[in-house]
């Protein structure tokens, strides 16, 4: 069973699981403020849900790869929504502040590193390409 680490947190879940109910059922919502009320319900078109991810998820979906390019988030490696995004093993999850949770303490938006520090061999798996960078956006849920 993978393990979600989240505010301090271990969140067992089942592979395959939805980050975003991970969260929510542990009583661990991925919102900021009134975004816990004022979200999409996890259909990916609001970006409320975002979150650094490291660790095994499934490839961005295109819902997903539109939001994360749309303001106020910018395309980066890390980025993730939660209601789009499948568990495939430990993940280690951060919030960062704001409405929308895209900006570092400091303010400025999450400059995440441009490599996978997951150990999961398989590069479908995780959602990295071979130069260490995310997959494509034009992909599906499997």
């Amino acid at each position: 069973m993978p393990t979600v680490h989240f505010r301090g947190r271990q969140i067992e879940c089942d592979r395959g699981a939805v980050l975003r109910d991970v969260l929510r059922e542990a009583g661990e919502p991925p919102h900021n403020g009134n975004a816990s009320w004022a979200n999409c319900r996890g259909i990916g078109c609001c970006g409320t849900c975002a979150v650094s991810v490291e660790g095994p998820v499934t490839h961005r979906t295109k819902m997903e790869g539109w939001r994360l390019n749309f303001p106020p988030h910018e395309e980066r490696p890390g980025l993730r929504l939660s209601c789009q995004t499948l568990v495939l093993g430990d993940l280690w999850v951060e919030k960062y502040p704001g409405l929308w949770g895209h900006k570092t303490s400091d303010g400025a938006p999450d400059t995440a590193p441009d490599e996978c520090r997951c150990d999961v061999d398989d590069d479908a798996l995780c959602g990295t390409d071979a130069t260490g960078g995310r997959g494509s956006d034009d992909s599906d849920r499997e």
